[in-house]
């Protein structure tokens, strides 16, 4: 996906940084994504989550609060109420570029913080909450022994996830007094709960307090026995293919017409997970997942590389059959085509133990067809472009990009 890094002005006037990640093709969408506490913007499960909405032609803008990450600003100086106005500050440069955001998405604190912000922003359609606190108080948890000192000495270093963050007075009342009830009540927005019941950061009823606040539509997934962090691939991957499928019933995602003469987009084809053979592919608005069986050191979450080939034959022998019947007029209700594939000897070849690709493929008519029609259908069958392809010799041209 093409990434944007950008900087705009957070609530107190420092730049924050950003990701802004594009769809390969048309533009269909913006979503706004606000990280866990402490976190960044490139977290596994943002990027993941990115990746797959970029796929469908959504925008997303991830970025770090102030004083994380790469944006500018001391962390000890922020609150929860700053993070909330974080978050109008990149609606604000959304905005600016004709891309307001209709999705928001907040992971852990960065959920109960698009909670409070989503009413404050015209334009937003939906919004996904990944873990999160009903009472954003829950966050002082981490660090209950050393509140007391906090609000003794304005602010004391504490250690969260292994890391020292200083950690203000203000922030500890500022978050204490927040609730978000009201805000949820009156979110005008679709809503999508997903918490794994057994985080052991956030309970689970906390999902349970923000879905029963909430009104309809909204929308509860379990994420089962994944981490806070959605550390894991497979759990990331899940997250961000939930939220892929469930947005698409409330943004406008209608494809625009493209010119007759613009040609096939690029075909991207990205790892997923580097410890499989998991892929992302991607064209234009469209995703797929590639992978091999688990007996070949794969999960099987998608098709192998060979049933990607499979697969465009019996898609373009159907297209065609499609095509010619109804050109013609005939009575075809239904095809379904089916491919297998072997590595078989070349029974002529110069050298002996040379194999060459062989695909069987089976077609199935449906409809009153007569024996001659259904016979010249199966002669068309051997013009889909893809077994022309296939019976020629093809090159294949290397460089790095």
């Amino acid at each position: 996906m093409p990434t944007e890094k950008l900087t705009f002005a957070g609530h107190a006037g420092h730049m924050l940084a950003a990701r802004l990640d594009m769809p390969n093709g048309p533009h269909l969408a913006t979503a706004l994504f606000a990280h866990c506490f402490t976190c960044s913007k490139d977290i596994t499960a943002a990027r993941r989550i990115a990746a797959r909405l970029s796929s469908m032609g959504i925008a997303v803008l991830r970025f770090d609060f102030t004083g994380l990450g790469h944006s500018e600003g001391e962390f000890e100086n922020t609150s929860f109420s700053s993070n909330v106005d974080d978050l109008i500050g990149a609606c604000a440069a959304l905005d600016a570029r004709d891309m307001s955001p209709t999705l928001l998405i907040g992971h852990s604190l960065g959920g109960a913080a698009v909670l409070k912000a989503a009413p404050m922003m015209s334009g937003v359609k939906a919004v996904v909450t990944i873990g999160a606190p009903f009472d954003p108080a829950h966050v002082t948890h981490h660090f209950a022994d050393a509140v007391p000192q906090i609000m003794a000495d304005g602010a004391t270093e504490v250690s969260l996830g292994g890391r020292p963050f200083r950690i203000g007075k203000d922030f500890v009342e500022d978050v204490s007094q927040a609730n978000l009830k009201s805000a949820i009540a009156h979110l005008g927005a679709a809503l999508l709960v997903l918490h794994g019941p057994r985080d052991e950061t956030v309970g689970i009823n906390n999902a349970a307090d923000i879905f029963l606040a909430a009104k309809h539509p909204k929308s509860f997934v379990t994420l089962d026995d994944a981490d806070h962090l959605i550390t894991r691939p497979a759990d990331a991957e899940y997250t961000a293919d939930v939220i892929a499928a469930w947005s698409k019933r409330y943004l406008k995602l209608d494809q625009p017409q493209e010119h007759a003469t613009v040609p096939e987009g690029v075909m991207r084809v990205q790892e997923a997970d580097a410890d499989g053979f998991l892929q992302d592919v991607q064209s234009g608005p469209h995703h797929a997942l590639a992978d091999e069986p688990v007996k070949f050191g794969g999960t099987n979450k998608g098709f192998t590389p060979y049933g990607f080939v499979s697969a465009g034959l019996g898609a373009c022998t159907s297209m065609t059959i499609r095509m010619y019947a109804r050109r013609k007029g005939w009575p075809l209700t239904g095809v379904s085509v089916d491919i297998t594939h072997a590595k078989e000897h070349a029974a002529d070849a110069a050298d002996p133990g040379a194999k060459v690709d062989h695909f069987d493929r089976t077609i199935r008519l449906e409809g009153d067809l007569s024996d001659t029609q259904r016979a010249k259908l199966l002669e068309i069958a051997d013009k889909c472009p893809v077994h022309r392809t296939l019976e020629r010799s093809s090159t294949v041209t290397t460089h790095f990009a």
